[in-house]
């Protein structure tokens, strides 16, 4: 069996590389669980006030799944794999399970925000584990970062303004994790190979 360079460098760095894979398997899943519910909600936002939010949600959605996209190489990097079931990691929007046949912005609007709030406590933790210890993981998650505050930022926004004045926003998806998603594709992701 081979080894798994990237481990053994952040396992040098200081880095916890086993409780480093579990939290980007956990931020993976609650990403792709997110992308998800946001599908799921986009169908059920009706009406003006719906309409306006929908249009966040959707920035948010296809943000997420680039998230996603993003963390799974560098997960297979350190050795580590996603499960092969993906059931009850839903991350920050398993509130939104039951929606109704419209579905109720008022209602929707805090579980939106408190998602966004789980995503960004999620990596700055991640950020504060890796931080001068693990630059290729830490730049990715800061990269996510910035777009999960500015998800955050989208529903105070709307919040703020109501659905009359939607925030006015170009359509630049995942301005700071797109260098991730261009990178090119290792040429094993095979967690085989990287154990110990």
């Amino acid at each position: 069996m081979g080894r798994c360079v990237a481990r053994e460098l952040v396992e040098w760095s200081g880095v916890d590389a086993e409780r480093l894979v579990d939290l980007l398997v956990e931020r993976a899943l609650a990403e792709m669980g997110n992308y998800y519910y946001y599908t799921l909600l986009r169908m059920h936002l009706v009406g003006v006030e719906g309409d306006a939010l929908r249009r966040v949600v959707e920035d948010a959605r296809e943000e997420d799944r680039n998230h996603f996209e993003a963390l799974v190489p560098r997960i297979y990097e350190l050795g580590g794999r996603l499960p092969a079931t993906f059931a009850g990691e839903l991350g920050g929007l398993g509130d939104l399970r039951n929606l109704p046949a419209e579905a109720d912005v008022p209602q929707i609007l805090p579980i939106l925000l408190k998602a966004a709030e789980e995503s960004v406590r999620a990596y700055t933790q991640l950020c504060s584990v890796t931080s001068g210890k693990d630059n290729r993981t830490y730049n990715l998650v800061l990269a996510i970062l910035h777009e999960e505050i500015a998800h955050q930022v989208w529903l105070l926004e709307f919040l703020g303004r109501g659905a009359t004045e939607p925030s006015p926003r170009t359509r630049n998806i995942s301005p700071f994790v797109a260098p991730y998603l261009r990178a090119p594709r290792p040429v094993s992701l095979e967690p085989a190979a990287c154990t110990a």
